[in-house]
């Protein structure tokens, strides 16, 4: 089990949320982006909002995310920074059912790491 790092600065928040790949599931917009670091872990950021609930519900919003994430490594392979928005109120959603949340969209999770992992072709144009 590999031990992820966390998002913290708002710098790298933004960066993540304005060039991040978006995969959207029923209760979370998963926001992914490849780190400028090429070997660094996985890096997990959480937002869950007032709108989600008052600080317990949040709180218990984001351990369940964090748990998701531990879970679902396979799914993150480094260097991927993830930002994960809670968008709507969990409820007594429990961990089997974010997980399969988030597995369910793992064709989408798997794309959009591939397309933002791929090296970029220096100078070559895109076909019309």
């Amino acid at each position: 089990m590999r031990h992820a790092t966390h998002v913290r600065k708002r710098a790298e928040f933004e960066r993540i949320q304005r060039s991040g790949a978006r995969v959207n599931t029923e209760h979370f917009v998963l926001i992914l982006s490849a780190q400028t670091e090429p070997f660094a872990a996985a890096r997990l950021g959480i937002t869950a909002s007032r709108r989600i609930g008052n600080a317990v519900v949040r709180n218990r919003a984001k351990r369940l995310v964090r748990a998701a994430f531990r879970v679902t490594e396979e799914l993150f392979p480094a260097p991927i920074d993830v930002v994960v928005v809670a968008r709507r109120p969990l409820g007594e959603l429990k961990l089997a059912a974010v997980v399969a949340e988030w597995r369910g969209a793992a064709n989408a999770i798997r794309r959009k790491v591939a397309d933002l992992l791929a090296p970029k072709a220096a100078g070559a144009k895109a076909s019309p």
